[in-house]
């Protein structure tokens, strides 16, 4: 089993990469193997709405997009984890998840994942949300912690002394790993989910 994390902030060894870095190792500790995606601090497109991935299951635009999809493929769970930035996700983040779900969606779907927000102060919770939606678009079991899933501080020696958040990213890679094993033994057992239906869109404008 394998969680991929993703590390949404332009700061590859900052606050959000250090409460990461904290669900990685207790999963490691499950026997679960963990691997940090950090999507960079060069700009990242958002979707353009072209179309042109339809059917390719990767984006037209070649970069860190398709890479993520290839290591979503092969990964059962996942962590995405972000700065908060004016009470929302950093930007290039949301340019990421919009590309990344759109073409990849199928790689991520069904797996369990949560997200991890790191914060000065505040806009924690709208940021929390913000990530959430992605998951739950997607068919996507959300894992849950003893607390919303946040760090608080300016610099990875701040977070560190944040005992109450350290703790919560503990607890929700605790949980993680119990939903990962629960589903591996009910699928050895047959159990899977269920085949969807052909999507139906409704158009209200007439």
């Amino acid at each position: 089993m394998k969680v991929l994390l993703i590390n949404g902030s332009p700061h590859s060894a900052g606050c959000t990469f250090t409460a990461l870095s904290e669900a990685a190792c207790r999963l490691e500790s499950h026997g679960i193997e963990t691997e940090i995606l950090h999507i960079g601090s060069a700009p990242v497109g958002g979707c353009t709405a072209c179309g042109g991935c339809s059917g390719k299951r990767r984006c037209v635009f070649e970069d860190t997009v398709n890479a993520a999809i290839e290591k979503a493929e092969a990964s059962d769970g996942f962590l995405i984890g972000s700065p908060v930035y004016y009470a929302s996700p950093n930007g290039s983040l949301i340019s990421f998840l919009d590309r990344l779900f759109y073409a990849g969606g199928y790689a991520l779907a069904c797996k369990p994942a949560a997200a991890v927000i790191s914060a000065r102060r505040g806009g924690t919770t709208a940021s929390f949300e913000v990530i959430n939606k992605y998951f739950t678009i997607n068919n996507m079991p959300v894992v849950s912690s003893q607390y919303w899933n946040m760090v608080h501080g300016s610099r990875p020696e701040d977070v560190k002394q944040d005992l109450e958040g350290l703790q919560t990213i503990r607890r929700l890679a605790d949980n993680m790993a119990w939903l990962l094993k629960c589903i591996e033994a009910g699928r050895a057992q047959g159990i899977v989910p269920a085949e969807p239906e052909t999507k139906i869109r409704t158009d209200f404008i007439r």
